[in-house]
């Protein structure tokens, strides 16, 4: 209480400010695209890079195929430039990596080495022969 209101026998006047609006109490999940065949190999052309040729592996033709089923497990065909590549094991933590941070609520992502048909320059796209100087 303050002292001229104490000496005239008169009680603080409590101000108070509106109430801010409450924040949403319910947690509003976060809506993730359902995953889509043309959406994995998206992200993986983005995100995915062959460190010794600098380009993505979806343009250097090493991604076969990519299956979708469920809705919850995307399955990808893919090859490597040769059997002994010795960045194939990154590679392939990089599709997984990618295709799980653009799905989060994949319940899995199964990566399947072939090596039928035998990967070959032929099987890039006219963007990566152009890059890389192929005729």
């Amino acid at each position: 209480m303050s002292l001229l209101n104490r000496l005239m026998g008169k009680e603080d006047e409590i101000k108070t400010k509106p109430a801010a609006p409450a924040p949403d109490v319910e947690r509003q999940e976060r809506q993730t695209p359902a995953p889509s065949v043309e959406g994995v190999f998206e992200a993986i052309r983005k995100n995915v890079f062959d460190p010794e040729i600098g380009l993505n592996i979806v343009d250097l033709g090493l991604v076969y195929d990519v299956k979708v089923t469920d809705d919850k497990v995307v399955d990808v065909d893919m090859t490597l430039t040769s059997p002994g590549c010795p960045v194939g094991p990154q590679i392939i933590r990089g599709v997984q990596t990618y295709v799980h941070n653009t799905y989060p609520d994949l319940d899995a992502i199964n990566v399947h080495i072939v090596w039928t048909p035998m990967w070959g320059p032929e099987r890039m796209t006219q963007e990566a022969k152009d890059q890389l100087g192929f005729f």
